[in-house]
């Protein structure tokens, strides 16, 4: 008798860990089957000062583009003043969680040092735009099945990209970053380049991207618009 509930206790938890580990996804597509994409852009801060790209955010601005821009502590900061005028002036910029301090393997941080990271964060959003954010992307992309379960635990989504830009590359011209997005951007695409300057060229092409792209008939979402929340 004993011997059974023991199996049935181990079989139990066996079943926990097997939906747990099926429960942890790192978003790299929108769910949709149509010309939907999202634009979205990191603004972090690592060894030297950052500010927002103004060509990038005033394309953006005077085009009315919805996209998300995941914030960094860091960036947060120095461009906190603007951060607010932004999330006050412009309801299709959606900002969401990129740590605190952009520690690009959270991986190898303690649990405790993980939940500061995202926590802290939060947050700062909540104080600047006045909204909770729900979505978590790791600095560099870098994490593991403990991590990522441990952000979930913390309510988030982690939502990263459908592919790499390159937009940091300094060698990467404006029209080749221009002919590699357009070449690979599908429906349900979730595009990212950097809006805090090391996008070096992201400002010359995002235009021609963006105007190529909705000449093929897609239209831009933030994530928000289609992405439900985490789970409770």
């Amino acid at each position: 008798m004993v011997q059974q509930i023991l199996q049935k206790a181990l079989l139990l938890l066996l079943c926990l860990v097997v939906s747990q580990t099926a429960a942890a996804e790192v978003v790299t597509r929108l769910p949709v089957s149509g010309k939907l994409a999202a634009l979205t852009f990191d603004a972090c801060e690592t060894s030297r000062p950052s500010h927002f790209d103004q060509k990038v955010l005033g394309f953006l601005v005077a085009e009315q583009i919805p996209c998300t821009v995941f914030l960094s502590g860091k960036f947060m900061r120095r461009n906190g003043e603007e951060i607010k005028r932004l999330a006050r002036q412009y309801s299709f910029i959606e900002f969401e969680n990129h740590s605190l301090t952009h520690h690009q393997h959270m991986e190898r941080l303690a649990p405790e040092q993980v939940r500061r990271e995202v926590m802290a964060a939060d947050e700062m959003i909540m104080s600047l735009t006045g909204r909770k954010p729900l979505f978590f992307r790791f600095p560099a992309g870098n994490y593991d099945p403990r991590t990522l379960a441990q952000v979930e635990s913390l309510g988030y989504r982690v939502v990263h990209w459908t592919f790499p830009s390159g937009d940091p590359d300094k060698k990467i011209t404006s029209q080749k970053l221009t002919s590699w997005v357009l070449s690979r951007t599908r429906g349900g695409s979730i595009l990212i380049f950097h809006i805090n300057g090391r996008g070096y060229h992201t400002g010359e092409a995002l235009p021609g991207i963006v105007s190529d792209l909705r000449r093929q008939g897609y239209r831009f979402v933030r994530l928000d618009e289609i992405l439900p929340p985490a789970r409770p």
